[in-house]
């Protein structure tokens, strides 16, 4: 080739999209081109293919396997009808420039590119009667696969040359895959005609192939149902079924000359793999009426029979398919059906899940399952929604007026372009994928073949990232957007859901009353207002939330109460579209129990915790933050009741804050799981609780000395601790366990000064239970020398007689938890000091006091458990609950605290820990211990934020026993499974009590 004319081939080889234009000058120079190697249709040709390289590379390869005596014929009948027959030109080179495979396929079977010459209407959309006479000369395995592939040539040439679109490519190949399974099938009988002849078998497609979108390599997924032939038993029925079900799997599946064609996959039969491969139709429907899980009639939405015995296969049709319209009625329906999904997102590997086209966060899954769901629900009923195939039920559900036309519309534009890219990226070398590469050339080929020629590999990027976030913001909006039309003006031409189906939806979605629902609804997002246009855009979102709680009701019952409160503020509907976290974090605390709501509704402006901004998120706040600002609100304040207020107030904010926190972490968000580490949720909740409770102490001691006696009261002043304030670990429904002490100031009079102190917790303690919008803060004092009939404060040296004199064991056992806690720190650190030989005795306990210790807490466990309450199950006073860890570890802590310091400690975790590192106890009993003590607490916090009132057993209503389970961390209708659990770890922890605190390891 002389060098001018190199030249201006090399150029107008970049201008028809090559991409090696040297390595395409030599392929265009070889012997078997030189006919038409500068004949301008055929770079014209293969300019407009998906990699014009790859299309010139396998024309060069099929004219080279024209071999034999008639090759120069044969190669000369391929260029002539290449360059005069447009259809051909097309189909031919379409095929090679989209996939290796099939230029293999047309490499080996050189006479197969007929195949594609033929452009009749009939040949533009052959069914199953075609598919069935292509394969028909396939006499054994090896040649149905090259049948197979002659005709998946066909279909596949059809698909990039634009003449099918991918719908009806996809219907197709379910066709040709229905053609084979029944040319297996007669192959199989054929090598086993007594087993042919004994049973009579229907082979069900399901998945994709049931559903008539088959994909171009895909499993096939089966069911096998057979019934004996007359004169034979059912047992020899099902044997023969069994071995031509076998058979039949291997013709298609195995690995031959000729490859494999696709795998036959049975394990969507009931029992999966651990069931037999062939069921009689009875033991079919009586598996599906006893055994069957929500997703296994999902899958029966797709059920269709293809091979085999007719009337059999619509026989097991008629059997089941009533039972699928039914599966919306099961308990957890919804719940069940997304938590799969989730499931199936959460297994997908880190490194692929940006490139998952299939089960990826929007992907082709989440329009499946968006559209498997409405049809479920509404299928009841609905009969027209009753098809196998997505794209027929989405036009059918838009059709009906459960789903908006435009979210159909987009979503069907979304998912023809995924499924185009699916196919074209396994057309490439027909292997099973859903991964898009991240190859340039490999982007580059894929881009082209769906037409973004100008940049190929951004433009695909684009429409791919473009298409997944449509299908992220319809996939829940799709279930939940129609129940606000139903409700809602609507733009002409748009359906209305009717009023029966949104019940129907709010059923499904755990609604009680979808009545009432629906009037929230209405009030919420009817009107022509900006304020609702936003309520019109969050609502969807927040229903679906709503109903991944326990009380759906309730949450949308309290949105509307909060909304309904702020609606006038400007910043709050802005907070919960604009902040990312804001509208779902709302939605948890709203519909988690009462407390929550309870505390919001009283200050609903505290809603701006919720989100990222100033509103200061939901991390806890600690003391050394809290009490600045309660300080300072008691100095602005007229009066002690007015300072008062605002401390109850900051606390009211803080609780909300701390519970708010607590529901998020334990539910978790779509961005960040549930917190693992339950003992880190319980150590932030009783943490955050007990500092808030000290500060709203201390401010409230600075407004009644300040209101009663200015800036010194007459007497130094401190607060200690109990109990479980004392150990930083008071629950939501806690009182503040305290004593008082005092210590007249120089030159002040004891009486003076003990009536000072007296007046100081008078008021302190009325303040604080005042009625007003705030929850009070119950001061309990018994713990004081002398219980109830003791005086509530004494002065340290009357604390030092009392406990050098009269002090029992177990008043020791109480102080172990004692810490200062407000007031003056000089006072508190000398209590401390008072108090440290009693609790942690230098010689330890002797047998009479570890027997009295013993003989209280046998008596406690014998008096003060409820009557009626279950022992199992009560968190305090049960075996294995809080009482009896907490006193195991005191026990350690009174007989070992003298000579080991980490011992000194008024947490139960830290103490147990110490006691492990100091060998008291092993590491699994430490870790019972802990364990049991941690969920005790856990179920604790649980009651008092579902109830809204402290509690120590689980409660007995249906729906707050699952909320307190969704806190725990269990799904819809386990609440089985979680008492389960707790009687479990409890048990254990008991058994460990049993040693450590009774017996002889005590």
């Amino acid at each position: 080739m002389t060098p001018g004319r190199r030249s201006s081939t090399f150029s107008r080889l970049l201008r028809h999209g090559f991409t090696d234009p040297s390595a395409a000058e030599r392929l265009l120079d070889a012997p078997e081109l030189i006919p038409v190697r500068d004949d301008p249709v055929l770079l014209e040709a293969l300019g407009a293919t998906a990699d014009p390289d790859l299309a010139l590379h396998g024309l060069v390869r099929l004219l080279e396997a024209q071999s034999g005596p008639a090759s120069p014929r044969d190669q000369r009948a391929l260029l002539d009808t290449l360059i005069a027959a447009k259809p051909l030109r097309d189909r031919l080179l379409g095929v090679l420039g989209a996939s290796t495979a099939l230029a293999d396929h047309l490499a080996r079977h050189p006479h197969d590119w007929q195949a594609l010459v033929t452009y009749e209407p009939r040949d533009l959309h052959p069914g199953v009667t075609e598919f069935e006479r292509g394969l028909a000369g396939a006499a054994d395995p090896v040649s149905l696969r090259v049948a197979y592939r002659r005709c998946l040539l066909s279909i596949a040439a059809r698909d990039v040359c634009g003449t099918t679109d991918v719908a009806e490519t996809a219907a197709e190949l379910a066709d040709l895959a229905t053609a084979t399974l029944r040319a297996a099938l007669a192959m199989a009988r054929a090598a086993a005609p007594e087993d042919a002849a004994a049973c009579r078998l229907a082979v069900i497609a399901m998945g994709k192939c049931g559903g008539h979108e088959l994909n171009y390599v895909s499993d096939v997924d089966v069911i096998f149902v057979a019934e004996a032939a007359e004169g034979a038993t059912e047992a020899a029925a099902l044997k023969s079924a069994t071995q031509l079900a076998s058979h039949l799997m291997r013709i298609c599946s195995e690995t031959t000359v000729e490859g494999s064609i696709w795998p036959v996959d049975a394990n969507l039969r009931p029992e999966g793999r651990n069931g037999p491969l062939v069921r009689t139709l009875s033991s079919h429907l009586a598996y599906y009426q006893r055994w069957a899980k929500t997703w296994e009639f999902q899958a029966l939405l797709k059920a269709r029979p293809v091979a085999g015995d007719a009337d059999l296969g619509q026989a097991y049709l008629d059997a089941l398919e009533p039972l699928v319209w039914q599966a919306a009625e099961r308990d957890n329906f919804v719940a069940d059906v997304q938590k799969m999904r989730r499931r199936v997102v959460e297994n997908i590997p880190a490194a692929e899940i940006d490139r998952e086209l299939k089960l990826g966060p929007g992907g082709l899954r989440d329009v499946e399952f968006a559209v498997q769901l409405l049809q479920l629900v509404h299928g009841r009923t609905d009969a027209s929604l009753r098809s196998g195939t997505t794209l027929d039920a989405l036009q059918a559900l838009a059709a009906g007026g459960y789903v908006g036309r435009e979210d159909a519309a987009r979503l069907d534009e979304a998912y023809r372009f995924l499924r185009s890219l699916e196919h074209r990226i396994q057309l490439y070398r027909l292997r099973r994928t859903h991964l898009v590469p991240e190859a340039e050339e490999d982007l580059r080929r894929l881009g082209r073949s769906l037409g973004l020629r100008t940049d190929p590999v951004s433009g695909l990027n684009r429409e791919w990232r473009r298409h997944t976030g449509v299908v992220r913001r319809l996939h829940e909006k799709l279930f939940y957007r129609p129940l606000l039309d139903a409700v809602a003006q609507l733009a002409p031409g748009e359906a209305r859901l009717r009023p029966e189906a949104a019940r129907e939806r709010l059923v499904a979605l755990g609604y009680a009353d979808p009545a009432a629902a629906l009037r929230h609804i209405e009030a919420l997002a009817s009107g022509v207002t900006r304020k609702a246009a936003i309520q019109r855009t969050l609502l969807p979102v927040l229903l679906g939330w709503f109903a991944d709680s326990a009380d759906p009701d309730a949450g949308l019952l309290n949105f509307r109460k909060v909304s309904d409160a702020l609606g006038k503020t400007p910043w709050y509907l802005r907070l919960l579209r604009d902040e990312g976290a804001a509208a779902e974090n709302l939605a948890r605390v709203l519909s988690a129990g009462r407390l929550a709501p309870d505390l919001l509704m009283r200050a609903p402006e505290a809603v701006a915790l919720l989100g990222d901004g100033d509103g200061g998120g939901l991390a806890p706040r600690d003391r050394a933050q809290l009490e600045p600002e309660i300080l300072a609100a008691v100095g602005r304040a007229e009066n002690a009741e007015q300072g008062v207020t605002a401390a109850r107030g900051v606390r009211r904010r803080e609780l909300f804050r701390t519970a708010a926190a607590d529901i998020v972490g334990s539910y978790g968000t779509e961005t960040s799981p549930a917190e693992a580490d339950q003992g880190a949720l319980v150590d932030r909740v009783g943490a955050a609780v007990s500092d808030l409770t000290a500060a709203t102490l201390a401010g409230t001691l600075r407004a009644v000395v300040r209101a009663g006696w200015g800036d010194t009261l007459p007497t130094r002043f401190a607060i200690i601790g109990m109990g479980r304030f004392g150990g930083h670990e008071l629950g939501y429904g806690s009182d503040a366990d305290v004593l008082f002490v005092h210590e007249p100031q120089d030159g002040v009079d004891e009486h003076e000064a003990a009536a000072a102190a007296a007046r100081v917790v008078a008021e302190m303690r009325r303040l604080l239970q005042l009625p007003s919008a705030d929850p009070p803060l119950l001061i309990d004092a018994d713990l004081r020398p002398e219980g109830k009939s003791g005086p509530l404060v004494r002065t340290l040296k009357s604390y030092e007689a009392y406990y050098r004199r009269w002090s029992l064991v177990w008043e020791s056992q109480a102080l172990l938890r004692a810490e200062p806690v407000a007031g003056d720190q000089d006072l508190g650190r000398r209590f401390t000091e008072l108090i440290d030989p009693l609790r942690y005795p230098a010689r330890g306990l002797d047998e009479d006091a570890v027997r009295e210790i013993r003989r209280l807490k046998a008596r406690m466990e014998s008096e003060r458990l409820p009557r009626g309450a279950d022992p199992k199950l009560h968190t305090k006073l049960g075996p294995g609950g809080l009482s009896d860890v907490e006193w195991t570890v005191q026990l350690l802590q009174m007989r070992h605290g003298g000579h080991e310091p980490a011992l000194r400690t008024t947490r139960t975790r830290e103490a147990l820990s110490a006691a492990r590192a100091a060998g008291l106890l092993s590491d699994e009993e430490a870790e019972t211990l802990d364990e049991a003590w941690v969920l005790a607490t856990r179920v604790r916090n649980a009651v008092m934020l579902v109830r809204g009132r402290a509690g120590d057993t689980f409660p007995t209503e249906p729906r707050e026993l699952a909320a307190v389970g969704r806190y725990l961390g269990y799904g819809a209708g386990h609440a089985g499974d979680m008492l389960d659990v707790y009687r479990r770890t409890t048990r254990r922890a008991r058994a460990v009590v049993e040693e450590l605190f009774y017996g002889d390891g005590a």
